[in-house]
């Protein structure tokens, strides 16, 4: 994972979160796990409740959750993206980071990723010129 996940390309994800957020109020975390200890879309949930991502105003907050050595990913929103962004939105990002890790090229699909769903979401929630940061922008690793 550090190999991966080194002090350049943690500045390089931290930099698209920055980048996304600033068209949008959302909010969006990366957190990063060697293995999923089970079912992927359980242990991303547990992980969002754990990093406490529901404390945004909104209810806006986007987390990519990462095994990297099980190769498994998902992304889920809180119940305010939920009501607003269907299951097609984030389609598109599913099937672009899929092939992105088939290359193995972790960090350019997660920085493309990134930025694609601070597109997604300044349509539904647009950034009002002063919005505070909610949440932090740094990598999350293993067990929080």
């Amino acid at each position: 994972m550090t190999e991966i996940f080194n002090k350049i390309n943690q500045e390089v994800i931290e930099e698209a979160i920055r980048e996304a957020e600033r068209a949008t109020s959302g909010e969006i975390r990366l957190h990063v796990e060697d293995h999923c200890p089970k079912n992927v879309l359980d242990r991303a949930a547990e992980v969002f409740n754990a990093l406490e991502m529901q404390r945004t105003k909104e209810r806006n907050g986007v987390l990519f959750y990462l095994a990297i050595k099980d190769k498994q990913f998902a992304i889920i929103g809180d119940v305010g993206i939920n009501r607003k962004m269907k299951d097609h939105y984030w389609g598109e990002i599913k099937e672009h980071l899929v092939s992105r890790f088939k290359n193995e090229e972790y960090i350019l699909g997660l920085k493309e990723a990134i930025l694609m769903t601070g597109i997604q979401m300044k349509d539904f929630f647009p950034a009002l010129g002063h919005e505070e940061n909610q949440l932090v922008d740094s990598i999350s690793f293993g067990a929080p």
